[in-house]
């Protein structure tokens, strides 16, 4: 019964950092312009076409994560259970559209904020690199 009681506090202090996370900035110089002049959202990793451009995004992208992300879904990706493990993200397209979408808008639910909006801190070509990484970490 102590451990159930432990455990929620920590799934209860995780879910409230999360409210207070302060985004570090992420250089993606390196990495090409995403629909240069236009300031829409894409819903579909742009640098995915490019092989040398795809694995640029993913060394920055690994960077990006790891000072952005692992604080909530753990380091290298492997999540404890507490928030999604995002190496069962939907493969290639199919799982872009919902994690640009919740990367740039975040999640929030009565009031509680379950993962800070990112894009507007860290910005669009930060998240693909971020989908470029958590490719190659996919788990079926």
């Amino acid at each position: 019964m102590l451990s159930l009681v432990l455990a929620a506090g920590v799934a209860a202090s995780r879910l409230a950092a999360q409210a207070e996370v302060a985004p570090q900035p992420v250089d993606t110089a390196a990495l090409p312009d995403i629909a240069p002049g236009n300031d829409k959202w894409i819903i579909r990793n742009p640098y995915r076409d490019d092989p040398a451009v795809y694995a640029t995004a993913k060394r920055i992208g690994e960077r990006a994560y790891e000072q952005n992300c692992a604080r909530c879904h753990g380091s290298g990706a492997v999540s404890e259970g507490i928030v999604p493990d995002l190496r069962h993200l939907d493969a290639g397209e199919a799982g872009d559209q919902w994690f640009i979408t919740r990367y740039h808008h975040g999640l929030k639910r009565d009031g509680k904020v379950y993962m800070p909006p990112m894009g507007d801190a860290l910005g669009q070509k930060a998240g693909w690199a971020i989908r470029s990484w958590l490719d190659g970490k996919r788990k079926s």
